[in-house]
C-alpha cells in the first residue's frame, strides 16, 4: 500500500526551503509527453497579518482551494508562524492542451499558448447557486479594457429586491465589479473579467461570469488573442501520470450541497473515471485505501494511487 503521508511530507519539506518569498505568477512548464503533473507544493508561514484571501491573492491561489488544502487552519487568523500549504502543484485538466480550459469544480483557469511549452493557470469566481457558469466549448470574441457595466435586468431586479438599486450603467473606475478589463465570450451574457472585490475568487459568487484577480486577468489579457478557444468543464476528480505513476487530484464536486452526495457516489465518480482511462491502467497495481482517503479528504492535492506493475492485468479484469 501507499503511503500518503511521508511523500507528502517530504514535498512539503523541500518547498518549505524556498518559500520565503512570495511565488511568482504561475506560469508552468508543461510537463514531458505522456505526464500529466506541473508545479510543486509549496510551504510559508504566515505572517500576523496574514488571512487566505491575502496569502492567496499574493500566490494565484483561490479561497477554497486554500481552505482544502490546509484543514484545521483559521482562514481569517492562521497564526503568527503556522505553516501554511500552498496547493501550487496540478494535474493538468484532461481533454486538449490549447486555448483556455476552465475547470469548474476546481475553480481554476489554465491557459495553453500556442506553440510555447508552457501553461499559465489562475484562480476563478464562478457562478453561484442558481446562476451556474455553463460546461460548453465557446471562444473570445471582444477583449475590453476600463469596461463600463450594464447590468441585465434580472440582476437590477435581484438588487433592488435587497434594498440596492443598481443604476442602468456603471461607470469605468473602482466602484465596477468588471473591474479593469473584460473578455466576452461567444455566449450571451457571459465574460471572464476582473473585480473590484478580491475576496470571492475561488468560490461561486458571480451570476454565471468568470472573475479573475486584477493583475491575473490584465496578464492573461496581453497574451490571449481574440478567438482563443474556451472549454468549460466540471471535473471533481483528475487522473494523472507521471514517471509511470498514477495520481488522483480530488475536489469537492459542485454539485455536493444541491444533490447530497454521498462517498459512495463519490467513488462511483472514481471509479467510472478510472474505468474511462482504459488501456492506461491495464499495467497498474491501484491503492484502494488510499483512494478513499483521497476522496474523502477533497484537499486539490495530487497523490499517487497507482505504480507501474506488469503482473495487475488480472486483478483489474477483476475489479472492473
Amino acid at each position: 500500500m501507499l503511503s500518503r503521508a511521508p511523500a507528502l511530507v517530504f514535498c512539503l519539506s523541500l518547498a518549505a526551503l524556498c518559500s520565503t518569498l512570495p511565488a511568482a505568477a504561475l506560469e508552468l512548464p508543461l510537463p514531458p509527453d505522456g505526464s500529466d503533473i506541473v508545479g510543486q507544493v509549496q510551504v510559508i508561514k504566515a505572517r500576523y497579518e496574514d488571512t487566505f484571501s491575502d496569502i492567496g491573492d499574493a500566490n494565484d491561489l483561490g479561497y477554497l482551494e486554500m481552505v482544502a488544502a490546509n484543514p484545521g487552519v483559521d482562514p481569517w487568523l492562521p497564526g503568527e508562524g503556522t505553516d501554511i500549504i500552498l496547493p501550487t502543484r496540478f494535474i493538468l485538466p484532461p481533454g486538449p492542451r490549447e486555448g483556455i480550459v476552465i475547470n469548474l469544480a476546481e475553480y481554476r483557469m489554465y491557459y495553453f499558448p500556442e506553440g510555447e511549452p508552457v501553461v499559465h493557470t489562475y484562480p476563478l469566481g464562478i457562478g453561484r447557486e442558481g446562476w451556474d457558469s455553463p460546461i460548453t466549448s465557446t471562444r473570445i470574441t471582444v477583449k475590453t479594457p476600463n469596461p463600463a457595466w450594464y447590468p441585465p435586468q434580472s440582476i437590477r431586479d435581484e438588487h433592488a429586491a435587497e434594498g440596492d438599486p443598481l443604476p442602468r450603467v456603471v461607470p469605468p473606475g473602482p466602484d465596477n465589479p468588471l473591474g479593469p478589463y473584460k473578455m466576452t465570450l461567444a455566449l450571451p451574457g457571459y465574460l471572464i473579467h476582473g473585480s473590484n472585490k478580491k475576496f470571492g475568487i475561488g468560490t461561486r459568487v458571480s451570476h454565471g461570469c468568470f472573475r479573475m484577480l486584477n493583475h491575473n486577468l490584465l496578464e492573461l489579457a496581453a497574451m490571449v488573442p481574440v478567438g482563443t478557444k474556451v472549454r468549460i468543464i466540471n471535473e471533481p476528480y483528475k487522473f494523472g501520470v507521471s514517471e509511470g505513476r498514477v495520481y488522483l487530484e480530488a475536489h469537492t464536486p459542485l454539485e455536493a450541497e444541491e444533490k447530497g452526495l454521498s462517498l459512495m457516489d463519490k467513488h462511483a465518480a472514481v471509479i467510472n473515471g478510472l474505468l474511462s482511462r482504459g488501456e492506461g491502467l491495464a499495467n497498474v497495481r491501484l491503492d484502494w485505501e488510499m483512494i478513499r482517503d483521497i476522496i474523502a479528504a477533497e484537499d486539490g492535492l495530487p497523490v499517487q494511487i497507482a505504480e507501474p506493475d506488469t503482473a495487475v492485468a488480472s486483478q483489474m479484469e477483476s475489479i472492473f
